[in-house]
């Protein structure tokens, strides 16, 4: 049956959608038909062949089919549901096993599941079997009643999807929804860009993802959608490139003297892929287009270096540049760095963080000079005169808008991004095609080696123990822990009570407390007081995570580093080896040799490549996490299989790519649609 819904219909205007599910569903961020039927099956049930109870083994989830003989409560304890020890069992029969086999479904602290059940009802049932007692039994199974005379209803004898039920609306009432919006949906049901995706027509395409025939007609479907998400994000990434090529440049760059004298004061000499990014950035900057260019490198690598060389650049003739960081705490280490380093070239530099904000509008007399800062930056006055280019640190710490709002300026300066979280090659086709990109892959001679070795409790006296002897080597200490007082749960133990601990163990050390809540002044304080070598152990929490610099600094212990990425581990491992003195990486862990979480840490352990341990996270974590939703445009990413497929991204881009250069303002007929879509920021939307 064809209907007339599009994918843009408001969601009521579908008559066969009650009033109260219409609540849930707005409720919870749905608006159109498109998210009904985005609505993704949280997994899909064979119901064309039951799986056999007289057939299974403890632990695979499996799909059974059964006729209730007995339902009621067991256990010990008050009446009903009220004792801690009462549950709800019902005894189901397997018509299709060997001599009609009986099992058991167990249901805890749900006196409403006795209300539902009585014998003679048919049921399905979908779960693990465990041992309980002294039989396998499914405990807090998912379950759907078979209503009489419905075998050749959508609910049987078919894939048939479940849905979360997150709404409060039954999964077999939302499946008879999207039955229903699909039944009814018109052939051609959005022309807007799935008119430009090859492959199985869209409606098709939607009706194998909720009741595919079989698994190879929902992955075909997937597939497709993947493949318009990727079209989406490419157009995106691709009209964003060529509108920004289309920006006169500053040309802030045509003699690098400053660069030349910096790096003749320096005590060690660049390293060739220093050298390699500075020339790049340099060709940039001369360039008659604005540079937009992307300087990804492994911790330690010496990006801040090539960011000060870029900023040293545009500072020799006349302009300013800004440095925006993500916390104060780096931004006021950029500062004492450059100000160090500096200090014989007569350049100037200024800070600017929300505790020191600049009275008046940064001027420099006429000169360039350079702005570290951090979010204070996009507000007030900040920004200074004759700005030649903005150098975002760790730019995945901020979001999009805020990125532009700092280069949004009639004169549009240069842009250099920086993050020492190596990204995936496929992410960073996909995020970051807009860029150009340079990456750091040696790391600055002079360095000691930095060892990584798993620990558990048992380990606690040994690893006190070392964390002495390197101190009586006059080595410092990070301990780092994932929470701070109040926060405590079985994910570890709170900041502060590792505090008392190793002062308890370390009774002559000082040692200092850093957090994310502290007062900005306070956090400045202890910072100063470990740089300096005044207090010889720092328990913090992730707070050092990013940039910084102690190299004295020889010793990491990362309390329950089972609850941190690889990626996250790394970065704080990066903290030490930035001396010249052999550094060690302890992770600490309630996990035991053969779990999941233990191999994870062995994958650190063993892997110092910050660009390997990238591409393994983001098989173990999904795009997502690695990327970090709110900040990447992931948070509307359906089918996360395009963005680990290199293969697929191409294909997206090499579309995007055709219809730009058959239509590069998207002016015609054809493609207006899509010109409305990427001016608007509804190609988000689409994606969605």
């Amino acid at each position: 049956m064809a209907g007339n819904l599009l994918l843009t219909s408001p969601l009521e205007t579908c008559s066969f959608i009650r009033p109260k599910e219409l609540a849930a569903m707005q409720a919870a961020g749905m608006a159109a038909v498109r998210d009904l039927l985005f609505m993704l099956p949280r997994r899909y049930e064979d119901r064309r062949m039951f799986d056999r109870y007289d057939s299974l083994s403890s632990g695979a989830p499996v799909c059974l089919r059964g006729r209730v003989v007995d339902v009621g409560w067991k256990g010990w304890g008050g009446k009903g549901g009220k004792g801690r020890g009462r549950y709800v069992e019902a005894v189901l029969e397997d018509e299709q096993s060997l001599g009609n086999a009986r099992f058991s479904c167990l249901w805890f602290s749900m006196p409403g599941i006795a209300r539902m059940l009585c014998a003679g009802q048919e049921m399905i049932v979908y779960g693990r079997m465990k041992p309980y007692g002294k039989k396998l039994s499914m405990v807090h199974p998912d379950f759907e009643l078979i209503r009489e005379g419905e075998d050749n209803s959508i609910h049987l004898n078919r894939i048939v999807p479940v849905y979360s039920g997150r709404m409060g609306i039954p999964v077999r009432r939302l499946r008879e929804i999207v039955w229903e919006a699909l039944e009814q949906l018109s052939p051609e049901p959005e022309p807007e860009i799935y008119e430009f995706v090859p492959g199985v027509p869209c409606k098709t395409a939607l009706r194998d993802l909720h009741f595919p025939g079989s698994a190879e007609a929902r992955d075909k479907a997937r597939r497709r959608f993947a493949l318009e998400e990727c079209l989406a994000q490419q157009l995106n990434v691709a009209y964003r490139r060529r509108r920004a090529e289309a920006v006169p440049g500053m040309q802030t760059a045509s003699s690098s003297l400053l660069v030349r004298d910096l790096a003749a004061s320096l005590p060690f000499e660049l390293t060739e892929a220093q050298k390699r990014c500075v020339r790049e950035i340099y060709r940039d900057m001369k360039a008659r287009r604005s540079m937009n260019r992307l300087l990804q490198g492994d911790v330690g690598s010496g990006k801040t270096l090539v960011a000060l060389c870029a900023m040293l650049l545009a500072v020799e003739h006349g302009y300013s540049a800004v440095m925006m960081a993500p916390t104060q705490i780096l931004a006021e280490q950029h500062y004492l760095k450059f100000r160090q380093m500096l200090d014989k070239l007569d350049v100037p530099v200024s800070l600017v963080t929300a505790e020191r904000k600049e009275e008046s509008h940064i001027s420099f007399g006429g000169q360039g000079g350079i702005v570290v800062g951090t979010h204070a930056l996009l507000y007030g006055k900040n920004v200074p005169e004759r700005l030649g280019l903005v150098v975002i640190d760790e730019q995945h710490k901020f979001g999009v808008n805020q990125r532009e709002k700092l280069i949004a300026r009639e004169e549009r300066p240069d842009v250099l991004v920086m993050t020492a979280t190596p990204i995936p090659r496929t992410l960073t086709l996909t995020f970051y095609g807009d860029l150009d990109v340079s990456i750091l892959d040696g790391v600055p001679g002079g360095r000691g080696k930095v060892v990584t070795a798993i620990r558990t409790a048992k380990d606690r006296e040994k690893v006190v123990k070392f964390v002495r002897d390197q101190l009586e080597e006059g080595r410092q200490i990070y301990v780092v822990s994932p929470l701070i007082d109040g926060e405590e749960s079985r994910k570890g133990k709170a900041v502060t009570k590792e505090l008392d601990e190793w002062k308890a163990l370390l009774p002559h050390v000082d040692v200092g407390l850093l957090h994310g809540r502290m007062p900005a002044e306070e956090k400045e304080a202890v910072m100063k007081d470990f740089r300096n070598n005044r207090t010889s152990v720092l328990v913090s929490t992730t707070v050092v995570e990013v940039g910084v610099d102690v190299p004295n600094a020889t010793v990491m212990i990362i309390n329950n580093a089972e609850n941190f990425g690889l990626s996250q581990l790394h970065q704080l491992r990066g903290r030490i080896g930035r001396g010249a003195h052999k550094s060690y990486c302890i992770l600490m862990t309630e996990a035991q040799p053969g779990d999941e979480q233990w191999e994870k840490l062995h994958i650190v352990e063993t892997t110092s490549n910050g660009f390997d341990l990238a591409e393994q996270d983001l098989k173990l974590r999904g795009p997502g996490d690695v990327l970090g939703t709110s900040q990447s445009g992931l948070k509307g990413v359906r089918f996360e299989e395009w963005l680990l497929d290199a293969r697929l991204i191409h294909r997206g881009r090499e579309l995007a790519e055709a219809i730009l250069t058959e239509d590069p303002d998207l002016k015609s007929a054809k493609y207006r649609p899509l010109r409305f879509l990427l001016e608007s920021g509804e190609m988000k939307r689409v994606a969605n």
